[in-house]
């Protein structure tokens, strides 16, 4: 393979384009890139990167890369690449770039081939994919790689479960769990890019609607936020007791999972799980129902089973298609069942993922610093990142705070003052 395999070169200028009027909403990853110029943090180590090739990612790539690393980016999902974007990286910027929209399975792994065929030394993922494939087709690279980070919660589950089996082989820091990554980007840039997502796949009007969110973590908040914004009348269902109570308390109907697929108009898991819509479900949907996901893999809608129990289908929209049961009811599946708010839509807004990529330069820049010291597991990112991307991200629009005063700090340090 050459190096890059992308779809049309001719779009590079319209991805320069875009890349640009993402980088004017992501203050604080410029203010990174400028600093990794001059001190060159990263200079010696190859990235291999498998994320979602987006403008806001192109921004990461580009800063990474005026840190002194040698980058390599495929894509993490088949539906999100942004083709444009690609051309212009591959292209243009000098990361060569694997990653084509629409590819199909083969291809999808023959690019993170290519992207391991690099010898990264530095893993950067978005689902563990690559480093799924690094720890069992290409464990001959494992003893370069110094360490690595992910960014999302379905990665974070399957690292950790690696973590546990003695299975991971270099540490990993979990970006997901940031408080200004998940706090911001999976509620605020999942909720709005998700409906952006539903709403370009199917034009339909929300308001008045029952919108099923199957899971109420950071994503499945953010998601039951902006549905209700819109006027649709919100169904969570959960599995953790906990958040089922919160979602009640928060003003949303909380219910079973079959007695919710009776129900519903437009269905969206945000889970992380297997088959959180499957055959029992399908066959009770009203008529016209949409099912969509919008957790990282699309094993989250039992799509075998949907696919079993119809009697026929066909594509009525771009990313729409319509599954006919025996009895005549269509149910349509939005993009796949791939990541809606990416497959039909752009993906989250720069000014959250900002923030998100901020964290995954501190902690690539973290990685080689103190890779050394560190035990073959999933790390949290360090406080004094977190709080530095917060501070950063306030400064940038105009806010300022206050900070305690030597009084305040030490009554709180203390434990004589009572009543």
């Amino acid at each position: 393979m050459s190096n890059y395999d992308v779809k049309d070169t001719g779009l590079a200028q319209a991805g320069k384009l875009r890349i640009e009027w993402a980088e004017a909403e992501m203050p604080v990853l410029r203010q990174i890139r400028e600093r990794f110029a001059r001190e060159l943090p990263l200079k010696g180590q190859t990235l291999g990167a498998c994320l979602h090739v987006t403008t806001e990612t192109a921004n990461l790539m580009l800063t990474l890369k005026a840190g002194g690393a040698e980058c390599f980016l495929c894509a993490s999902n088949p539906l999100s690449t942004q083709d444009e974007v690609a051309a212009y990286l591959a292209t243009e910027a000098g990361i060569p770039t694997f990653a084509i929209k629409g590819e199909d399975h083969e291809t999808y792994y023959r690019h993170i081939h290519a992207v391991l065929d690099q010898r990264p030394t530095l893993t950067m993922d978005d689902g563990a994919d690559l480093v799924t494939i690094l720890h069992t087709e290409r464990r001959d690279l494992l003893d370069q790689v110094l360490g690595g980070t992910e960014e999302t919660t379905t990665g974070v589950i399957r690292l950790r479960s690696m973590q546990r089996e003695g299975m991971l082989h270099y540490p990993i820091v979990a970006v997901n769990d940031a408080l200004t990554k998940h706090m911001f980007d999976n509620r605020y840039g999942t909720g709005q890019s998700t409906i952006d997502g539903i709403l370009r796949a199917t034009n339909r009007l929300l308001a008045g609607r029952n919108f099923v969110v199957a899971g109420y973590g950071w994503c499945g908040r953010g998601l039951a936020l902006r549905a209700a914004g819109l006027g649709a009348h919100v169904i969570v269902v959960e599995v953790d007791p906990r958040k089922a109570l919160e979602a009640h308390m928060d003003g949303y109907q909380v219910m079973c999972h079959l007695e919710a697929a009776r129900l519903g108009s437009i269905f969206c898991t945000l889970t992380g799980n297997i088959n959180v819509f499957r055959a029992e479900h399908f066959a009770v949907m009203p008529d016209g129902a949409i099912i969509c996901n919008s957790g990282h893999f699309n094993d989250e809608i039992d799509i075998p089973a949907l696919e079993a129990m119809s009697v026929s289908k066909r594509e009525v929209r771009p990313m729409v298609v319509e599954y006919t049961m025996p009895d005549g009811r269509r149910l349509y599946l939005l993009a796949e069942g791939r990541l809606i708010n990416l497959a039909s839509a752009e993906g989250h807004p720069a000014s959250v993922m900002d923030m998100s990529f901020a964290n995954q330069a501190l902690c690539a820049e973290f990685m080689v610093r103190e890779h050394a010291s560190l035990e073959r597991k999933v790390y949290a990112v360090p406080e004094t990142i977190d709080a530095e991307i917060a501070c950063l991200k306030l400064a940038a629009l105009g806010i300022a705070i206050d900070s305690l005063t030597p009084e305040q700090e030490a009554y709180l340090a203390s434990w004589q003052s009572g009543t």
